[in-house]
């Protein structure tokens, strides 16, 4: 199960106003549970575990392997937000927890900044999960109005990237 598909289904479950549901594929093993900010994370020692407590606005997930234990929390949003919906623009959101990386090397120029135009599909950042560097792209085509985050700083899934004001 790729990001894309993990992203479409936890927007299917809220939109339907699913509770909770479980998926298993092969030795993919997915849970999702509506829950408040603060849920227990259940880990299989067989299976990558991913455990998301839904919330309206943005969900948490947390992706982890093995036997760690640790709560999770919905990613607040922020003030900047509305405002920026508001005047026409869109949020592109992190689909994945990692670190987030602007450029594609150290010393390399980044992939975009504040005042660039992008396209659809166009290479915003890298976000790295478990050494997997994750080339996050654009939903939106127009000019990049705001980057959220600072080069090499963590994110959480769901947590606000770039403001883009559409074409």
């Amino acid at each position: 199960m790729n990001q894309k598909e993990l992203k479409e289904l936890i927007e299917f479950l809220i939109e339907k106003d699913i509770a909770e549901f479980e998926l298993e594929r092969g030795d993919i093993k997915v849970r999702i549970k509506r829950g408040g900010a603060s849920s227990p994370i259940h880990y299989a020692a067989v299976a990558p575990v991913v455990s998301a407590p839904l919330v309206s606005a943005a969900p948490a997930v947390v992706v982890a392997a093995g036997g760690n234990s640790s709560p999770s929390s919905a990613s607040a949003a922020s003030s900047a937000e509305p405002a920026v919906e508001e005047a026409g623009g869109q949020i592109v959101h992190s689909p994945i927890v990692g670190t987030f990386y602007e450029s594609p090397s150290p010393g390399a120029p980044p992939f975009v900044k504040p005042g660039d135009r992008v396209s659809l599909g166009q290479v915003l950042c890298i976000v790295e999960a478990m050494k997997l560097m994750n080339e996050i792209e654009s939903d939106y085509a127009g000019i990049v109005v705001k980057r959220f985050v600072e080069n090499g700083q963590p994110v959480e899934y769901g947590q606000q990237l770039f403001a883009i004001r559409p074409d």
